[in-house]
């Protein structure tokens, strides 16, 4: 792989911050993870003009590259997409904890108890497209489950991610948590994406890449770490007349958000 000895070394320093971020995340309290959840939120909303101006310089370099109609859309952050990124973060608060859920339990024959418990699982590398809002939803969700971050979205996003990632890393400080839980590769350079498949030393559990087919290939292909990955699909619930209206509704809405 062709790549510059400085791309290394920044990759590297992002995993070995995100590690050791990840040791003392993973001993937060529920309180703190959702106190934090709150002041990405807060400070989101802050922030949202600086916001709005990174996603202008996005918008700008995406209309001149003449692409299509439908990236734009993806790519631009309204008042109420921006609302929607604090108010994501405000509900994840709301979610119950994951961390120390015990699944299930049982007694072996020689009185032995054995539990089987819900662990964050370390570091987490998540690779996806120019959908800026992705990047507070990410980041929320692995720091809500004691997991750290480490964010590569679409470079026709890069000034977008930073200013959103920047309010996260100011609500991870603000309650004495490690601001490098949540980090984001300031690089659109993709040697950067070949770095974080081969997990950067050892320092990345896990891949997951959330975008289309060939982006979910690459991942597949290239990764020398696990990855939980999906491709496209469509599914569809045919309800039958005789069925409950209300529960239709709620299998509807459940198997879709």
């Amino acid at each position: 792989m062709n790549m510059t000895l400085s791309n290394r070394d920044m990759m590297m320093a992002l995993g070995k911050a995100a590690r050791t971020a990840a040791h003392k995340l993973a001993l937060a309290s529920t309180d703190q993870k959702n106190q934090a959840l709150r002041a990405m939120a807060s400070e989101i909303r802050a922030q949202a003009s600086a916001i709005a101006d990174a996603n202008a310089q996005d918008l700008d370099a995406a209309k001149a590259k003449d692409l299509k109609a439908s990236f734009i859309d993806r790519l631009t952050l309204t008042p109420p997409r921006i609302e929607a990124m604090a108010k994501g973060l405000e509900d994840m608060a709301d979610l119950p904890d994951p961390v120390g859920e015990v699944m299930s339990k049982w007694t072996r024959p020689n009185g032995l108890e054995i539990s089987r418990v819900r662990v964050p699982i370390g570091v987490i590398g998540i690779i996806y497209e120019s959908r800026p809002n992705v990047t507070a939803d990410a980041g929320g969700l692995c720091m809500k489950s004691g997991n750290a971050a480490i964010l590569r979205g679409g470079s026709d996003s890069i000034h977008s991610s930073a200013a959103i990632v920047a309010c996260l890393q100011k609500g991870l400080a603000s309650v004495g948590l490690p601001e490098t839980a949540i980090q984001m590769v300031p690089s659109a350079d993709r040697d950067c994406v070949g770095l974080m498949l081969e997990g950067l030393g050892g320092t990345i559990d896990l891949i997951v890449p959330r975008g289309g087919r060939s982006l979910v290939e690459r991942v597949q292909q290239g990764a020398r770490v696990p990855v939980f990955s999906h491709l496209e699909g469509i599914c569809h619930v045919y309800v039958d007349k005789a069925a409950d209206t209300e529960m239709a509704c709620s299998i509807a809405l459940n198997a879709k958000m």
